[in-house]
């Protein structure tokens, strides 16, 4: 009996595709919660507690001092069926353990994160202008002054009067012919 080469070739994929399928996916989930961070805040997610008298649970962030539940930071589970969550913002930088007990008073999971500190604006030159170009309008973008305004006009008047006598000029130079 022999094995066909493309049988062979199947081997490795069904292989890894079995692997894939075991990994798990999206977040990493810790004893049935997954905490994430985004900024300054702290956020955790379940699927693990029942509503018990119209409450889901309580979430506690702990800081790095604190060593029970009652003494982190807590929050009352919202949510449904689906899944539950709780939220913590102005979260400063550092290392916290989050614990979310469920109503029935059962731990649902613990979970470390990390507390990034806020990166500091930075400022950096550039090279295009700050006002932008004000081509096209004639002045009409700011304002001058009636002094301004006044020269400007008399250049201009000049300018006509000098074109009107140069032409006039230059006619009557040159003798018509019929």
């Amino acid at each position: 009996m022999s094995i066909s080469k493309p049988l062979l070739r199947l081997g490795p994929t069904v292989a890894a595709a079995a692997a894939l399928a075991l990994m798990p996916s999206g977040p990493a989930a810790a004893d049935g919660i997954s905490v994430s961070t985004t900024g300054n805040t702290v956020s955790v997610s379940t699927t693990a507690c029942t509503r018990i008298n119209g409450h889901w649970g309580t979430a506690s962030l702990l800081s790095s001092g604190q060593a029970n539940f009652s003494q982190g930071r807590q929050v009352a589970l919202s949510g449904t069926s689906a899944g539950q969550s709780a939220a913590w913002s102005n979260v400063s930088a550092g290392t916290y353990t989050v614990i979310v007990v469920c109503s029935n008073g059962s731990t649902a999971g613990t979970q470390s994160v990390v507390v990034s500190p806020a990166p500091s604006p930075s400022v950096s030159p550039t090279a295009s202008p700050s006002r932008g170009v004000m081509g096209g309008v004639g002045g009409g973008s700011k304002d001058y002054g009636t002094v301004t305004a006044v020269a400007g006009g008399a250049l201009v008047g000049a300018g006509v009067l000098g074109t009107v006598l140069y032409l006039r000029r230059r006619n009557t130079a040159r003798p018509t012919h019929l």
